[in-house]
């Protein structure tokens, strides 16, 4: 049995650093074809391997993510936050040392998550009870809070407002993975055709190593993650928002100005996507709620998780974490030392092409269309001079509207 739990453990690391690396494969889509092949090998396959698999690819992408990231403008919707002071650093040519930021981020939350698990459980039990009727309205007062950050507020308002109508019409106009050409077009595209338009040259990079000099980050991440693991709609994106406000409270919340802040964003960041990764796993055994396509894909393959399957995961989590962790470091080196000597808005094009053949390829003609209309909201959205965290707008528009109606 260690032997399988060892294979099995190596196997979602390979496939999470696959995910991560490469622009548009989500660790979704290997979700959904974990599933279907669960139901197919059920009599072979023991289902806690593949609940090992998943989690094991969840966190590993979550590590590995930042690098095309910050390196290629490629998020995802659990990075693309880390575009701002990331590509900042990256033009300064500290590529290197914004990745490693995020990295003992995610590594300190791994850590933190085993010690605050049991705790959380109670947390959120009791507070999904009290709260459960008034989701909606949690919803609401959370996206005018994030709105309300902004310097220019009508601005944010109306990137929150045309995404949210956006994800409206997407997620009801019968596409295949309709998230896919959505997010995508929102985050990866547009976000590459402005790098285009801008004609980004890269300079040499730095192996600096970043210091630590705050626990506040982690705090604020462990907070505002802890929201966003139980409530619909939310994500990494609103949580990292929602940490900042928590851990600099009297700064202004509009942009990153000083080099320590970025630092402190970067750090917050990757603690957060673990973290909320984590707590959806916590979720699920909590209150039977799935707020991450990985912890769906769990629930589809062994249904409710009982506490020894949660201690299992957590323990995988931990693993996982730290084997991704020197993953990316290496990586994250071979990039820096490349980068700087590869035509940027070469590969740029071919990442936006090769995002559009995955489009092509899982959503068909009607993908396409909507990655098209995405990428052109996602670009004037940019334009608004707004944080692109208001774009999430096409996922909680829906949910919101979603609550009030049932």
């Amino acid at each position: 049995m260690l032997i399988e739990l060892i294979v099995s453990l190596l196997i979602g690391i390979c496939l999470g650093t696959f995910t991560g690396l490469v622009p548009g494969i989500h660790i979704n889509l290997v979700g959904a074809i974990l599933i279907s092949l669960s139901v197919k090998f059920a009599p072979i396959i023991n289902p806690i391997y593949l609940v090992i698999v998943i989690v094991a690819m969840a966190i590993t992408h979550t590590f590995v993510d930042f690098i095309p990231s910050i390196f290629l403008g490629c998020p995802d919707t659990e990075t693309e936050l880390s575009i701002l002071p990331g590509h900042e650093m990256l033009k300064q040519g500290k590529g290197y040392e914004a990745i490693a930021l995020t990295l003992y981020g995610g590594l300190a939350a791994a850590i933190i998550l085993i010690l605050v698990s049991f705790p959380a459980v109670l947390i959120i039990s009791k507070a999904y009870a009290f709260l459960i009727k008034g989701i909606a309205y949690i919803l609401i007062v959370t996206s005018l809070f994030l709105i309300c950050l902004e310097k220019n507020k009508f601005s944010a308002f109306l990137a929150f407002s045309i995404s949210g109508i956006l994800g409206l019409c997407a997620l009801n106009f019968n596409v295949k993975e309709p998230l896919l050409p959505l997010l995508t077009g929102l985050f990866g595209s547009s976000m590459i055709i402005s790098s285009i338009k801008e004609k980004v040259k890269i300079p040499k990079q730095e192996i600096t190593f970043p210091k630590i000099t705050s626990a506040r980050p982690l705090f604020g991440s462990l907070i505002a993650s802890l929201l966003c693991g139980f409530l619909p709609g939310l994500g990494s994106g609103q949580a990292a928002i929602l940490g900042t406000t928590l851990s600099r409270p009297g700064r202004k919340s509009n942009s990153l100005t000083k080099n320590k802040e970025k630092e402190e964003f970067l750090f917050l960041l990757g603690a957060t996507n673990i973290l909320v990764m984590g707590f959806s796993f916590i979720s699920l055994y909590a209150i039977s709620r799935t707020r991450t396509g990985a912890a769906a894909a769990v629930m589809e393959i062994i249904g409710e998780l009982n506490t020894p399957s949660l201690v299992l995961i957590l323990g995988i989590i931990l693993l996982s974490g730290v084997i991704a962790f020197f993953i990316s470091i290496f990586l994250a080196k071979r990039f820096a030392e490349k980068v700087s000597k590869i035509d940027y808005v070469l590969i740029s094009k071919i990442v936006l092409i090769f995002l559009t053949i995955v489009v092509l390829f899982f959503s068909g003609l009607k993908g396409f269309f909507v990655l098209v209309v995405s990428t052109l909201v996602g670009i004037y959205c940019i334009s608004l001079k707004v944080r692109r965290t208001q774009m999430m707008g096409c996922l909680l528009l829906p949910t919101i509207l979603f609550y009030l109606m049932n």
